[in-house]
């Protein structure tokens, strides 16, 4: 049963009443017009006869709670009385002040000692005994006081953190409470498709597109798919790409970093894994009846992994002996299948020679290596491996290296490639990047067998994709089909439970029937579920009030209130409430904040329902309820980045551009910016020109050599001949250091020393700052972050520019 909290005011007759839901908003204040205090304010007191009917509707069916049920009871019982109604018998009534004698010890019971001796507060606030004994703050505190002493007869410990707190999936790699019930018929048709592949004798990729609205739960469904799978197939994470010249190296870069992953549960990665069972496969294809290889085949081929154990000891001869021999037998076995054409050999004693070494910095330069960046003369002799070219072109190179992987998968499982958080690909900026990527696409299906390619669309970016792309692609991509619809609300009470036990909670103890009923009901998908549930949590055991919503404004008899009236009656509320507080000499300031508008009613139905639909009014704490969450979420995001800092990331200064521009359109939408890049033939750094504010940035992390140089050069004759305009070059602070005395480390010194150009290293914070700059853009479109995107992306950037506000880039944009 629903409840609401009372307080009444006045010993011989009803002088003041409020009332709060159980939502702990104020539904209800009046005061009664004939009592002297109030002679004055025609606007908001009403005649007794009329609170009293009031209060009989709002109160019917709901338990009643009162601090001190006693005396606020009798002070109604005699205003019945006093007009001759029958006064109605209540049955369900909760009275804080015999509770709390039941539940703790304390020298006093009254509503200022109790909110004092358990730190209550209302709108941040402590009690403040200037404001007591008014009806509506009173009624907040008896409020805050019925959920304490509630919480305090709850028979399980309150959880120390908030279980709902986690809402969303950022990528398949993750560990979250899942529901295996949930979009099991779904999972069901990815795990056939699997199989259908790893059967088909001609080994050809499928694609499937899995289609549901923002927080349905599509990365999830991927994570729920790795959690399982990930023993046997590899499983490939391409986040969305932002460089339309790149796509295909983009694809790969993240393919190495999703190779890069543990295992749950183990002390390999995925390429470890896949290198060990490829082996296995291999040996078992060529029938080499050789005593070494039938050894090593009998000792592993139960379990791939002691491969790693049985080549011989850290540094010893037997192991590099052994380790060359497992290189050799594998590139004999490509060339006699594939041949030796392309990259493909060379790709190959480069994923032997990245499993063979546990040293982490041999791993991170064969990582490097795989990716195609240059690497020093001294680093290839420590590693055994032949340099790339500089006119090596990465696109050519990706889509070789992942039909490699392709091609060895077939002698194990098939592949699983997730390109997730496209939405950013259909805004009009990366019209370019959309066809491409389209294009991209294509030839991976053409060259990679063997692969279940997955694609995650909102439907209306799935719509647009098969308004854009020709038939052959969508043809491919879309063999499958896979719809999330939003669960039921037994389905997601169910989620509420399972994140509720992972904490050691249980949902039943942590909120009411009602309470879970409001959560679940009428939401849009799981996050929307989930973020109320935190939201609730927060409210209920922190102190921390609801965000307020905007409010709909009721119809009655098909005709809408005007707003002008909605205005006045706003205004005229105000303005008593602030004569009462003159009075009662009170902080004017911080009450008057605190205040809730309520349209003066005149009937019950207005009085219980204050809001009628289609109307909107915006709440007035709504841009400070959107900065709390835009913080919130740049504070959390800011701590996983944190984390995943040293997990080794390939650079890429193409994506470092994109991720700029894609952060300059977002905060176009709150100040006016040009972007264009400067006009030459010349191979310049990736950079963006912000015309309007005179600005050139670029970055220069992902090449050194002869390629640094140059591109250097080139930036510093621009530098020279445009003074009008201020160059930032950044290069990362995780790529290989300059010397001084090379002639890029000269070209370095020359650019400091312009008054218009400097050369900057891209320390931790910067980087973690870019990156979480991108990452809130990036959200905020992806609909990760819950954010109305026609009534709130201005004021959500605006935020997110005060936050940053000493960050470089807003104080060049800004």
């Amino acid at each position: 049963m629903d409840f609401i909290v009372i307080d009444t005011e006045g010993r011989r007759e009803l002088t003041e009443i409020a009332i709060i839901n159980s939502q702990g908003k104020l539904i209800y204040e009046a005061f009664n017009q004939d009592y002297f205090k109030y002679t004055h304010q025609k606007s908001s007191g009403k005649p007794l006869k009329t609170i009293l009917s009031d209060f009989k509707a709002i109160a019917e069916g709901k338990i009643l709670v009162f601090h001190n049920a006693e005396h606020d009871l009798a002070v109604l019982a005699k205003s019945f009385s006093q007009l001759a109604f029958p006064f109605p018998d209540y049955q369900q009534i909760y009275c804080t002040y015999r509770q709390a004698q039941r539940a703790l010890s304390a020298s006093s019971y009254s509503l200022e000692y109790l909110a004092k001796k358990l730190n209550l507060k209302v709108n941040r606030q402590y009690f403040n005994r200037e404001q007591a004994h008014v009806a509506r703050y009173d009624a907040q505190f008896t409020y805050q006081l019925y959920l304490t002493i509630k919480r305090m007869n709850s028979t399980l410990p309150l959880p120390q953190i908030n279980p709902f707190g986690s809402s969303r999936v950022d990528n398949p790699f993750q560990n979250h409470p899942d529901n295996s019930n949930i979009y099991h018929p779904q999972y069901n048709t990815l795990e056939s498709v699997i199989d259908d592949i790893k059967y088909d004798q001609n080994h050809q990729s499928k694609g499937a597109v899995i289609i549901g609205s923002p927080g349905t739960g599509k990365t999830h469904l991927i994570m729920r798919l790795a959690q399982q799978r990930l023993k046997l197939n590899r499983l490939l994470f391409i986040p969305c790409p932002n460089d339309a010249n790149t796509i295909k190296y983009h694809t790969y870069s993240s393919i190495l970093e999703s190779l890069n992953r543990s295992i749950p549960g183990t002390q390999f990665n995925q390429l470890e894994y896949f290198l060990a069972n490829t082996f296995v496969g291999i040996i078992k294809s060529t029938n080499t009846d050789t005593q070494k290889i039938q050894g090593i085949l009998n000792k592993i081929q139960d379990d791939p992994l002691k491969l790693y154990k049985i080549l011989g000891g850290e540094r010893t001869q037997d192991r590099r002996n052994n380790w060359d021999y497992v290189e050799k037998f594998t590139s004999d076995w490509w060339f006699k299948q594939y041949g030796a054409v392309g990259y493909a050999p060379e790709i190959i004693k480069g994923i032997v020679k990245f499993c063979r070494y546990s040293d982490p910095g041999y791993k991170q330069l064969i990582k490097k290596w795989l990716a195609a960046d240059e690497l020093e003369p001294a680093e290839l002799d420590k590693i055994g491996l032949s340099s790339w070219h500089d006119e090596i072109s990465k696109e050519d190179f990706s889509l070789d290296a992942i039909a490699v992987f392709g091609k060895l998968s077939l002698l194990h499982e098939p592949l699983i490639i997730v390109f997730d958080q496209l939405e950013m690909l259909g805004l009009e900026h990366n019209r370019s990047i959309l066809l491409n990527f389209g294009e991209a696409v294509k030839e991976i299906f053409t060259r990679v067998p063997h692969s279940l390619i997955i694609f995650n669309l909102f439907p209306n970016r799935w719509q647009q994709l098969q308004q854009t792309f020709d038939g052959s692609i969508i043809d491919r991509i879309s063999q499958y089909q896979v719809f999330l619809e939003p669960p039921t609300e037994e389905q997601t009470q169910a989620i509420l439970q399972l994140k509720a036990q992972a904490v050691g909670a249980d949902l039943t103890n942590l909120f009411t029937p009602q309470e879970i009923a409001k959560i679940t009901q009428d939401k849009s998908s799981i996050r929307a579920v989930l973020n109320y549930a935190a939201e609730y949590f927060r409210y209920k055991y922190k102190n921390i009030p609801l965000p307020d919503r905007q409010t709909k404004i009721s119809e009655e008899k098909d005709a809408r209130v005007p707003l002008d009236s909605q205005l006045v009656s706003r205004l005229e509320r105000l303005e008593s409430q602030q004569h009462k507080l003159e009075q009662l000499l009170s902080n004017i300031a911080q009450a008057f904040n605190g205040f809730v508008s309520i349209s003066p009613a005149t009937s019950t139905t207005n009085l219980v329902s204050s809001t009628q639909p289609d109307l909107i009014v915006p709440s007035p704490n709504l841009e400070k309820t959107l900065a709390a969450k835009v913080r919130d979420y740049l504070l959390t995001q800011q701590e996983i980045l944190e984390q995943d800092y040293h997990e080794a990331e390939i650079l890429l200064d193409e994506k470092d551009i994109g991720k700029l521009q894609d952060i300059i359109e977002a905060f176009k939408q709150i100040t006016e910016l040009e972007t264009d890049i400067l006009p030459s033939k010349r191979v310049f750094p990736p950079h963006r020109l912000i015309t309007n504010k005179n600005l050139c940035i670029g970055f220069i992390s992902s090449c050194k050599g002869n390629q640094f140089t140059s591109r250097l050069q080139n930036f510093n004759t621009a530098v020279a001949t445009q003074s009008q305009i201020r160059f930032i070059l950044w290069r990362d602070s995780r790529s290989d250091a300059i010397s001084p005395k090379t002639v890029g480390g000269k070209e370095i010194d020359k650019l400091n020393q312009t008054k218009n150009g400097e050369f900057r290293s891209f320390t931790r914070s910067e980087r973690i700052t870019f990156e979480l700059l991108y990452k809130f853009v990036s959200d905020i479109y992806n609909q990760d972050l819950d954010i109305n995107l026609e009534t709130e992306l201005q004021p959500a950037i605006k935020i997110a520019g005060d936050y940053f506000q000493d960050y470089w880039l807003m104080q060049a944009i800004l």
